[in-house]
Parts: C-alpha cells; sequence; structure tokens
C-alpha cells in the first residue's frame, strides 16, 4: 500500500543510550527502561568521549558532558517519586505553603488538637 516508500526510521518505545567516542564512532544501545540505560552510562561513562541518554521522543535528557550521572540519577528518582505521588489539596488557613493535606503546619495541628477539645 505504501508503493516503496517505507519508513526509514522505526519506533520500538525503548530509550537508546549513545556512546561517542573520537576514534571508534557512535555505538547505539537500546534500553527497556531508565534503569537500564543508566547502568550502561554508568559502565561505559569514563571510556568514552561523551555519553548521551535519549528518551522515548527523541530528546536528549542526559548528556555526560555536561552532567554528572549520578547528580543525574537522583535527580531522576526524585522526579519519578514527584510523579507518583498523588496529595489532596489542602487549603492552610495560615498560607504556609509546606503545609498538606498529609503533613499540616504547626498552627494547624494545634488547631487539630484543639478541636478535639
Amino acid at each position: 500500500m505504501t508503493r516503496g516508500l517505507e519508513p526509514t526510521e522505526e519506533y520500538d518505545g525503548s530509550i537508546v543510550v549513545r556512546l561517542l567516542d573520537d576514534q571508534s564512532g557512535t555505538e547505539r544501545v537500546r534500553c527497556p527502561s531508565y534503569e537500564d540505560a543508566i547502568a550502561v552510562v554508568k559502565e561505559h561513562h569514563r571510556s568514552v568521549t561523551v555519553a548521551k541518554i535519549v528518551d522515548r521522543d527523541g530528546d536528549i535528557v542526559f548528556t555526560s558532558a555536561g552532567m554528572d550521572i549520578d547528580d543525574w540519577e537522583t535527580e531522576w528518582e526524585h522526579a519519578k517519586r514527584r510523579l507518583s505521588v498523588d496529595v489532596e489539596e489542602y487549603d492552610c488557613p495560615y498560607d504556609n505553603i509546606a503545609c498538606v493535606a498529609d503533613d499540616h503546619c504547626i498552627q494547624c495541628q494545634i488547631d487539630a488538637v484543639q478541636e478535639q477539645y
């Protein structure tokens, strides 16, 4: 049906680690998860010129030229945790921005104790 016009690239949903070396060129390693991609970078980042992690949309999310893989991994884990946390909204009467539904500020905790008596 395409009359000879086949797609030039295929999308398999994987994350790609690009290992760029001045002598040997570029190696692409497909990874099914960020955990695997991080492990590949940690294994190879000292032996190549630059290691990059490319997300499923083709965006470069990590490059060893400007970032440390351990720092990036920590930030990625924090971002992943933030996305998985579902916190209900809470409007603190004292306008304390740190006061949330499951961790009230001191004033709200005092109010809750006073309401019990």
